[in-house]
């Protein structure tokens, strides 16, 4: 016998009451209701075809007491819309069963009960693979670089349909779940806006020599004809000559400024082979990036230090503010610097530094073993097991794992004069550099995996400048410290973040920004994206 409309607010109440008895055995309805204000009727769903499923469809079918999720027309078209929807934040349409849930929709009233419930644990699957997916991206971070360490992103997908449903919320709560910060929005136009570009088709530009403001050669026809393609050049109607003008060295300028190159007009390989990337491939690019913000933390912290690793750049931010930026330089793509969040812990001024397993391997050993004044031009002590020292004539170089090497603090430390510290399984950390002179490259992939920060010093004060009282104000204090050349540890005690990320493409208000993929990670990202 089917039970009326009064039947479904107990069950619709039920799903948001709280057990009274910890113990108590839930009872789940045997029969089919109807609801009269909306002339449906809400089906129980077989216990065969929920035990055919997942652990995670036969959660949240519990959760409705096992009757159908899906009756309501208006859920739904939300989520149809949605999953249609999803193409504008780089994901496939076709990965969340789009045609097959239009075949069926279109006969939705034609169905068999059997089918009809079928249907409705498509339509569960499918909310909770494009939930899934929109809050923590489709592809596994891990399975395109192992040494990603990012906070972990749950997601209770039960609790969003209890939430979505009955208040016929689907767009609302799934929109939710996609990361709000303005570069990630920022990033999803420039997705739209690339698509208005022509389909134009160029043959690679090959040239060898630099050509400088005033050069005349062939070539210079056809980068003009790329920098109009890519809006750099803006007096489109001109005639094109091989004269690089003024208005082509402007828009060079312009171009290289916006991937990363230095802006000198001057057109070299770097320059040569940026205007070589296609539409398509720049685009491919985009859906890697707009991936790999779904990875990130949705919420960065209200203040923190951001790495983006391919631009060399080091931004602090406070209440979405940046209020300082530095250059910095990061792992070579053999000795990747990894992706991770943490959070700030101390500072060591005037730091000694240890030499990590890598570096004793693949350098230490083999500089030291063809000379040991490596070690005292290093000013570098070694330890042996009983932390005792050891002098360089006393060293065997055929076991050099058996030691523990540590460089006196100073100025010209690797370290520098001080080192960010933070939680990470990676044993890496900012820092100041003894190579002060990499901050003048452009391309700054250099070091062991470790970030080096311009300027340090400047950038620790600023930090403690709020933190006890006035001690830290002014930044006397650490210069003292460091004038005194004695190791000193100050512990951060505000909540600062710290994430190094990887990002190859931005928007700001120069353009679309481009950057070279350092550890050549985007392609991978998005053969996964597609796959």
């Amino acid at each position: 016998m089917k039970h009326t409309i009064s039947i479904i607010l107990l069950i619709v109440l039920g799903f948001f009451s709280c057990k009274k008895e910890e113990n108590k055995e839930v009872l789940f309805a045997q029969h089919d209701i109807v609801d009269t204000v909306r002339n449906v009727t809400i089906h129980v769903m077989p216990q065969d075809l929920l035990e055919s499923q997942s652990d995670s469809v036969q959660a949240y079918y519990r959760k409705f007491k096992n009757y159908e999720i899906w009756y309501d027309r208006e859920n739904r078209e939300d989520l149809i819309a949605q999953i249609e929807n999803c193409k504008s934040e780089g994901l496939n349409p076709d990965d969340y069963n789009l045609t097959k849930i239009y075949n069926i929709e279109i006969k939705r009233d034609l169905l068999e009960k059997e089918e009809l419930l079928a249907y409705d644990v498509l339509l569960t699957e499918t909310f909770e693979k494009l939930a899934t997916h929109f809050y923590k991206g489709k592809v596994n971070p891990k399975e395109v670089a192992p040494n990603w360490d990012l906070f972990e992103k749950k997601l209770a997908v039960s609790n969003l349909l209890v939430e979505a449903i009955p208040s016929k919320k689907v767009a609302t709560t799934l929109k939710g779940l996609l990361p709000k910060h303005w570069q990630y929005k920022m990033l999803r136009q420039a997705l739209i806006d690339i698509e208005k570009y022509p389909n134009s088709k160029f043959d690679s530009i090959r040239f060898s020599k630099k050509i400088v403001l005033n050069d005349t050669t062939s070539v210079v026809k056809k980068i003009k004809e790329r920098l109009i393609f890519w809006n750099d050049y803006k007096r489109k109607d001109s005639v094109l000559t091989g004269v690089y003008d003024t208005i082509t060295f402007k828009a060079v300028k312009r171009f290289q400024s916006r991937h990363g190159l230095l802006a000198d007009g001057v057109i070299g390989a770097g320059t040569i082979k940026a205007l070589n990337f296609t539409k398509e491939t720049r685009k491919q690019q985009i859906l890697a990036n707009l991936e790999r913000w779904r990875w990130y933390p949705k919420d960065l912290g209200k203040q923190y230090i951001i790495v983006n690793l391919p631009e060399f750049k080091l931004h602090y931010v406070i209440d979405n503010d940046t209020v300082a930026e530095r250059k910095v330089v990061v792992g070579r793509p053999k000795r990747m610097t990894p992706v991770l969040s943490s959070k700030l812990s101390n500072f060591v001024i005037n730091p000694t530094w240890t030499v990590p397993p890598t570096i004793i391997k693949e350098d230490l050993a083999v500089d030291a073993a063809k000379n040991r004044g490596y070690f005292s031009r290093s000013r570098i002590k070694i330890y042996n097991s009983k932390n005792q020292l050891v002098s360089p004539q006393s060293w065997n170089p055929n076991k050099p794992n058996n030691y523990r090497y540590v460089q006196d603090p100073g100025y010209n430390n690797s370290l520098g004069l001080v080192k960010f510290n933070f939680p990470n399984s990676h044993l890496v950390y900012l820092h100041d550099t003894n190579h002060r002179e990499m901050f003048a490259y452009n391309y700054r992939a250099l070091s062991s995996g470790c970030v080096r920060v311009e300027n340090p010093v400047e950038l620790a004060k600023q930090i403690l400048s709020s933190q006890d009282g006035d001690r830290w104000k002014d930044g006397k204090e650490i210069d003292k410290i460091i004038s005194k050349k004695d190791t000193y540890m100050i512990k951060v005690k505000q909540s600062i973040y710290i994430h190094q990320l990887y990002w190859t493409c931005w928007t700001n208000t120069n353009g679309l920004q481009f950057r070279d993929d350092i550890y050549n990670l985007d392609l991978g990202v998005y053969a996964k994206l597609r796959s």
